[in-house]
């Protein structure tokens, strides 16, 4: 059985990667999930945010012993190696992982204004990320930011990276834009290698109790799924670039129906937190199970199968799609109308 899949220019040797998540964020755990199975590895992001605190951290160090005595010095701190001051920490991580893991481990950014993250990326692909993954969170709260300005920001961003680095690039997308096929489309053209459908919002909650607005971080459940198959299934042949599925995988039929969708990997990280590393391995070894009781004899050959045709209507096949859904509804509960 021929489990090997390509994402991204990489040769995979099974489609089960295993995102970010604090599984990730240490060697150890890294290693673990390598030896369940798992074909790549993505690293918790590095924040823009967090870029900037320890900036600013290491000039308030410097500043303050700027009227030190000057012949003492020994006293002063040493200064950042880098412009990038703590990001040393998180290249440590990446080089660490790559030595400790014999698969591709893939470096994650998570920011959302258009500065800095060319040097970010750049150390990160020399620390030796196999490719990175842009997590662009933008959430506009204000009533003048237009939805042009905002796809803008991403396509600036992406191209910015893409033509920085030599290593592959995706993007992991939010589902909530109006013209979701057309701006995956732009990324691809400004550069990205690869779409992860889709990203899961951090939503607050709020406390009626306490009366305050709290964190809320929920793992995904399999109906999540349904969206980003969704939209795989239709940009599968309309845009020719690396899909990864993500959000919703718990059982290896959720790892076969994205790759029937047209993914080319499927993440999880939830599933993993919920039954540990271990669970990697009945996710490969069960979709090994799934073709083989299908009938088939390789993931490529299931890959797509339930696409939208490159010449058929997207937007009629998802209306059908829509119409069939409120047809058994009814049978199942009566007229909703």
């Amino acid at each position: 059985m021929d489990l090997t899949t390509t994402y991204l220019g990489l040769t995979l040797r099974n489609p089960v990667v295993a995102s970010a998540s604090p599984m990730t964020q240490d060697v150890d755990g890294v290693r673990r999930l390598v030896d369940a199975g798992v074909s790549a590895v993505v690293l918790p992001s590095l924040f823009e945010e967090q870029v900037r605190r320890e900036e600013v951290s290491d000039t308030m160090l410097q500043e303050v012993h700027e009227g030190s005595f000057g012949e003492a010095r020994n006293y002063f701190p040493d200064s950042p190696t880098t412009s990038l001051g703590g990001v040393r920490a998180h290249l440590s991580l990446v080089e660490r992982a790559v030595q400790a893991s014999e698969v591709p481990v893939i470096a994650s950014l998570n920011g959302s204004s258009r500065g800095g993250w060319t040097e970010i990326a750049t150390a990160l692909a020399g620390a030796g990320a196999a490719a990175i993954e842009l997590n662009i969170y933008a959430v506009p709260g204000d009533t003048y930011t237009s939805g042009a300005e905002v796809e803008k920001r991403h396509l600036d961003i992406v191209a910015s990276v893409c033509s920085a680095v030599s290593v592959p690039v995706s993007v992991k997308l939010s589902p909530f834009f109006s013209a979701t096929g057309a701006l995956a489309q732009a990324i691809v053209n400004a550069g990205a290698q690869g779409l992860v459908l889709f990203n899961r919002f951090v939503q607050p909650d709020i406390d009626p109790v306490r009366i305050a607005v709290v964190p809320n971080v929920h793992l995904s459940s399999r109906t999540e799924s349904r969206v980003p198959m969704t939209w795989i299934a239709i940009l599968r042949n309309q845009i020719r670039t690396s899909f990864a599925g993500t959000t919703g995988v718990e059982e290896p039929e959720d790892v076969a129906a994205y790759l029937l969708a047209g993914a080319d990997v499927v993440m999880t990280a939830s599933a993993l937190l919920r039954h540990g590393p271990q669970h990697a391995t009945h996710l490969v070894t069960g979709l090994e199970g799934w073709l083989a009781e299908h009938g088939y004899d390789s993931v490529n050959a299931v890959k797509g199968l339930l696409s939208v045709g490159r010449h058929q209507d997207a937007e009629g096949y998802e209306r059908t799609g829509y119409v069939a859904a409120l047809r058994k509804a009814r049978q199942t509960y009566g007229s909703l109308t």
